[in-house]
């Protein structure tokens, strides 16, 4: 599952293009803009993931279904964090126990 992946994989597809489909089936094209760390410790890995999608999405949190090509595909919490004149930002938020 997306959401089972470690921070090294999406930073690795930074500045990649994820495909989001909509209940409705509608496509929006996603870019990975940056991979945030966020305090992980040796038991507990943190960090955050930040989206860009064309300015007209519409700013709504919702579960995301996510396609890439190279990496799994899955849902997605994404919440709206920014709007600006390049499009509108995601942010979905990792917060997990390392095995």
């Amino acid at each position: 599952m997306l959401s089972d992946l470690p921070k090294t994989l999406f930073a690795n597809n930074l500045k990649t293009t994820f495909r989001a489909i909509l209940v409705d089936g509608t496509i929006i094209e996603m870019e990975l803009v940056e991979v945030i760390d966020r305090k992980s410790t040796p038991r507990q890995e943190q960090f955050s993931l930040m989206f860009r999608a064309p300015v007209d999405t519409p700013a709504e949190q919702q579960t995301f279904r996510l396609e890439h090509d190279q990496l799994e595909s899955g849902e997605l919490f994404l919440v709206p964090v920014a709007k600006n004149e390049k499009g509108v930002y995601f942010q979905a938020v990792f917060n997990r126990l390392i095995d």
